[in-house]
């Protein structure tokens, strides 16, 4: 979305990076992409990144991080950067999103089940083996 350099502390690329978690080549890319618009900029031409961009960032990473596509992501910033009016579609694009992150949880529990059943397992072969 759009940087306010007015919204806090200014930040070099580095010191995002390591706010972030992203690394500073994740970040231009994201200005790449337009996922991350409006990165003020310091009178040698250096990015500086406000608060708002640390919890944009957030935002893109968790996105990222739960299968949502760079696609995806690139309209979800486009429909913010239309205004208001596209509030209701981003909710969509959220809740659809938030719906699929409720099955990958789900299909991570079965997994997580199965294992600790063959850890059980392993577990009850292991108290009953005899010493040598």
């Amino acid at each position: 979305m759009t940087s306010s350099p007015a919204t806090g502390a200014v930040l070099s690329p580095a010191e995002m990076s390591e706010r972030t978690g992203v690394s500073i080549d994740t970040l231009r890319y994201y200005e790449r992409e337009r996922l991350l618009q409006n990165v003020a900029r310091a009178e040698s031409g250096h990015r500086r990144y406000s608060e708002d961009d640390v919890l944009w960032v957030e935002v893109l990473r968790c996105l990222r991080e739960t299968g949502m596509t760079i696609e995806q992501l690139r309209h979800y910033c486009e429909l913010g950067a239309q205004g208001d009016h596209t509030e209701p579609e981003r909710y969509r694009m959220l809740m659809t999103h938030r719906a699929l992150v409720e099955d990958q949880i789900a299909e991570r529990t079965q997994a997580l089940q199965l294992i600790d059943h063959k850890l059980g397992f392993y577990a009850a072969a292991a108290a009953t083996e005899t010493p040598s």
